[in-house]
């Protein structure tokens, strides 16, 4: 599982280390392979084989909604499959560090099943909107019975 936040720089070319401990899970769920995409101002990382499983589950979903089909077009058209170098870095295209506003340095975020790769600038404002809603968060981890 894909948990806590490492920093790194992102250099010129687009080549950031994944963190090692990102890598050791990769290791185990699939290969060298992630599938980057785009959502919500970040980037959205997955296992190789987790990818498969997310894209049958919404491929046996209906594409009749207006909403569905420009969710897949907004997401599946993005995704990309990365391959992590020897030293353990991932080359980013333009076009994904264009959205995600990745220049120099990011953040590496764990979120269970994927990881997200974040503008730390950008971060940073995420984290602090929740942590200015407190009631929000109190309703969540309430509604997660904790």
């Amino acid at each position: 599982m894909f948990r806590g936040r490492f920093e790194h720089t992102i250099d010129s070319k687009g080549r950031v280390s994944v963190p090692a401990k990102f890598r050791e899970i990769l290791a185990e769920k699939s290969d060298d392979r992630v599938m980057v995409t785009n959502l919500n101002g970040c980037l959205v990382a997955y296992p190789y084989e987790e990818w498969k499983r997310m894209e049958e589950r919404m491929s046996s979903q209906s594409t009749g909604k207006k909403d569905a089909r420009a969710f897949r077009r907004f997401y599946i058209s993005a995704a990309v499959e990365l391959t992590i170098d020897k030293l353990g870095r991932i080359l980013i295209p333009p076009t994904l560090r264009s959205y995600a506003q990745l220049e120099k340095d990011v953040i590496f975020a764990g979120m269970i099943e994927t990881f997200e790769i974040w503008n730390k600038e950008r971060f940073t404002e995420e984290i602090r909107k929740v942590e200015d809603d407190s009631e929000g968060m109190a309703e969540t981890f309430a509604a997660l019975g904790l």
